[in-house]
């Protein structure tokens, strides 16, 4: 049985990401993206988007030339080369050999989707993407169809939590305090964490509730 995995990522504001340099600098959104090599100059490579925007500066302040390809009512075509392997969001993916299948923007923020085979192979991608931008955040996983049912992914982005929060998770995890019958009580797991029974509480309490977050409300 196929066991792929369609994810959507989000990145607010990548540093090294020309589409969303313009696209931020115009607030406007992007949702076309090409790319090409060509055989002749194949460490470069020729990206073309169509950005829609209220208004366009006469020059863009990004990392690239633009040049302006086409327009077509609010929308306009912009043309811009670079070199391969410098590092940005798409290659970071495709490094490891999953093509990203949509790119699209809204303001600052890019939208990037592609296809992993399998949860290993989607932990490995997210992990080299969050190493190299602190503002990754997943959006939507959703895996291949299971004897005719969808069957919606949950990633629980651990980020969101404090790291007194995931502290008292995992402490509290080790002694056996959601076992059922428990293990350690709620005193005995504040006594290992040098807090009071009530602060143990609290951040338990607030931890449970952004991971419940992420379960219950990930459509």
């Amino acid at each position: 049985m196929v066991s792929g995995i369609r994810a959507e990522v989000k990145i607010d504001d990548p540093f090294d990401c020309v589409v969303a340099q313009a696209s931020a600098e115009t607030n406007g959104r992007v949702n076309s993206v090409s790319r090409s090599t060509n055989p002749s100059a194949p460490d470069r490579m020729t990206e073309e988007f169509m950005l829609e925007a209220d208004s366009y500066p006469d020059e863009f302040d990004v990392d690239a030339a633009l040049s302006p390809i086409f327009s077509y009512g609010s929308s306009a075509v912009y043309r811009y080369e670079r070199d391969l392997g410098q590092g940005c969001p798409c290659e970071c993916i495709e490094a490891h050999d999953c093509p990203v299948v949509d790119i699209r923007t809204q303001g600052a923020a890019l939208y990037l989707t592609f296809h992993a085979p399998d949860m290993h192979a989607l932990q490995a991608i997210i992990g080299d993407l969050r190493e190299r931008y602190a503002t990754l955040d997943v959006q939507r996983l959703l895996q291949s169809q299971q004897d005719h049912d969808d069957r919606n992914l949950v990633f629980v982005d651990r980020s969101t939590l404090t790291d007194r929060q995931t502290e008292v998770l995992e402490t509290a995890h080790r002694m056996g305090y959601f076992d059922h019958p428990k293990r350690a009580n709620a005193g005995e797991v504040a006594d290992e964490l040098g807090i009071t029974g009530t602060t143990f509480t609290e951040h338990l309490a607030a931890a449970q509730t952004k991971l419940l977050d992420a379960i219950l409300d990930h459509e």
